[in-house]
C-alpha cells in the first residue's frame, strides 16, 4: 500500500478534525512520558508503505458511518496502513494512543515523505464512539461542489478562503475514482481538450465506476504546487479543483502558489496545525480505540 493512500482526497484530509464535539487545548508533547517512541513509530511504519478518527470506523448495526458519504465511496484508501501503525503502536503502548492522533501524524509523515513540509502535530485527541454517514454527507465539500460551497464548507469550521485553497492543494497527492471526475471529463467545457481525452480512455462514458487517475497528473508521487499549475491549464480533475481557478475569488491565490511553491508549503503547514486543533474530543471524552475499525 502506498502511502499516497493515506492522503487520498480532499476528503480524507477535512476528516482529520472535520468532525469534532467539544474544544479543548492539545500538545505536541502529550505522549512524551506514556508512549515516547509513538512518533518515530509512526514515521517508520509511513516510511516503509512508501479529528477524532470517526472515519475509520466501518458500518455496525447500530450506524452507518462515512466511508459511504458521497465524497468518501470508492475513494478512501489506506485504513490498512492505520491498522498495521495502531497495532505497532498498541504493542509499545496499549491502550494509551488513539487512532485520531495517529491518523493525524501519519498524514503529516506522508506529506514529508513525498516531499511537502512538515508542522507540529497536537496531540492528545480521543477516538469518538460513532459516525455519521448524515454529518459526512452534510459538513464534506464533494468532487463536484461549487467555489461558494467550498468557501461555506470551510467557513462553518471556522477557515478562511484562503485556508481553504491551501487545504485545496492536497490533490497534488493521491488518486480518484472515475465515478468522481465522469461528469467534468464530458461534459464540462473548461477543461483542456488534450486532458480530458487522455482521461476518457481510463474513465469511459459507463462502467468503470472505480478506475483511478491521479488527481495530479503531472506529479502524482510528489507534493509539490503542481496542483496548481495545473488549474491554471485547465487540468483540474474534478470540478471542485477546477473552480478554484475559473474567473472567481481565488484566481489571484492559485496564482500566487503557482508561482511560489514555498509560500504554498507554509500557508498548507500552518492551515493543518489550525485543523489539528479543531474541537477534538479530549479528556474524558470518547475512547482510545483498541482497534481503528470499531469502538471496544
Amino acid at each position: 500500500m502506498n502511502i499516497i493512500s493515506i492522503f487520498k482526497t480532499r476528503s480524507l484530509l477535512l476528516f482529520l478534525c472535520f468532525i469534532g464535539i467539544v474544544s479543548a487545548q492539545l500538545s505536541s508533547d502529550f505522549y512524551s512520558s506514556t508512549c515516547p517512541n509513538v512518533l518515530s513509530t509512526i514515521k517508520t511504519a509511513v516510511d516503509s508503505a512508501g479529528c477524532d478518527a470517526s472515519v475509520l470506523l466501518d458500518d455496525t448495526s447500530s450506524f452507518t458511518g462515512e466511508q459511504s458519504a458521497f465524497p468518501n465511496v470508492n475513494s478512501l484508501r489506506g485504513f490498512d496502513v492505520i491498522d498495521t501503525i495502531k497495532s505497532q503502536v498498541e504493542n509499545l503502548c496499549p491502550g494509551v494512543v488513539s487512532c485520531a492522533d495517529i491518523l493525524a501524524v501519519a498524514a503529516r509523515d506522508s506529506v514529508v515523505a513525498l516531499g511537502g513540509p512538515s508542522w507540529t502535530v497536537p496531540l492528545g485527541r480521543r477516538d469518538s464512539t460513532t459516525a455519521s454517514l448524515s454529518s459526512a454527507n452534510s459538513d464534506l465539500p464533494g468532487p463536484a461542489s461549487d467555489l461558494s460551497d467550498l468557501i461555506s464548507n470551510f467557513s462553518n469550521k471556522g477557515f478562511t478562503t484562503n485556508e481553504m485553497v491551501a487545504l485545496s492543494g492536497s490533490h497534488t497527492i493521491g488518486q480518484a475514482s472515475c465515478r468522481n471526475f465522469r461528469t467534468r471529463i464530458y461534459n464540462e467545457t473548461n477543461i483542456d481538450s488534450t486532458f480530458a481525452t487522455s482521461l476518457q480512455a481510463k474513465c469511459p462514458s459507463t462502467g468503470g465506476d472505480g478506475n483511478l487517475s491521479p488527481i495530479d497528473t503531472t506529479s502524482p508521487n510528489t507534493f509539490d504546487n503542481a496542483y496548481f499549475k495545473n488549474l491554471q491549464s485547465q487540468k483540474g480533475l474534478f470540478h471542485s479543483d477546477q473552480v478554484l481557478f475559473n474567473g472567481g475569488s481565488t484566481d489571484s491565490q492559485v496564482n500566487a502558489y503557482s508561482s511560489d511553491s514555498a509560500s504554498f508549503a507554509t500557508d498548507f503547514a500552518n492551515a493543518m496545525v489550525k485543523m489539528g486543533n479543531l474541537s477534538p474530543l479530549t479528556g474524558s471524552s470518547g475512547q482510545i480505540r483498541t482497534n481503528c475499525r470499531r469502538i471496544n
